[in-house]
């Protein structure tokens, strides 16, 4: 049986990750994912929109992944790779060479040049506050009418 395992944050899951981990979880028979706490996150200068928890079940909830556990270090990875008897630690290509030392075979992935969370979260970050709480009203009358209707 090979495993496989991989780390991240995985905010504002998008087609960049589904991407990822599909590629990942093709290579082996279990894919592992460790999802960044969000203590961690703060260690790396990180701040997720959504929490530790949310993150997690998101990704738990793919077909393609099997584990998920905690990410609360950068030392783990190493432990991780012994404990789980991994055969492939993969990651996308931004850290090509960072993960090298670890004993086990090394992959770095390309990523999805069309996607990343720091473009959405900057794209997110550029809309109107105002045209932000009309959709929200907008979206409150929807719901409003069908609730009226059930």
């Amino acid at each position: 049986m090979t495993t496989v395992i991989t780390y991240g944050t995985f905010d504002l899951m998008h087609i960049g990750h589904l991407n990822l981990l599909e590629r990942l979880a093709a290579m082996g028979d279990e894919l592992i994912v460790a999802v960044s706490t969000d203590e961690f996150n703060q260690v790396k200068g990180k701040h997720s929109l959504f929490s530790y928890e949310e993150r997690a079940r998101l990704v738990g909830a793919l077909a393609c992944v099997d584990k998920v556990i905690p990410e609360h270090n950068w030392q783990q990875k190493e432990q991780d790779v012994k404990a789980y008897q991994v055969d492939i630690f993969g990651i996308g290509n931004d850290w090509q060479g960072k993960f090298d030392h670890l004993p086990c075979e090394v992959v770095y992935l390309e990523r999805t040049p069309t996607i990343s969370t720091t473009q959405l979260k900057r794209s997110l970050s550029q809309i109107d506050p105002e045209a932000i709480r009309q959709i929200k009203q907008g979206l409150d009358g929807v719901l409003n009418i069908v609730k009226a209707l059930e």
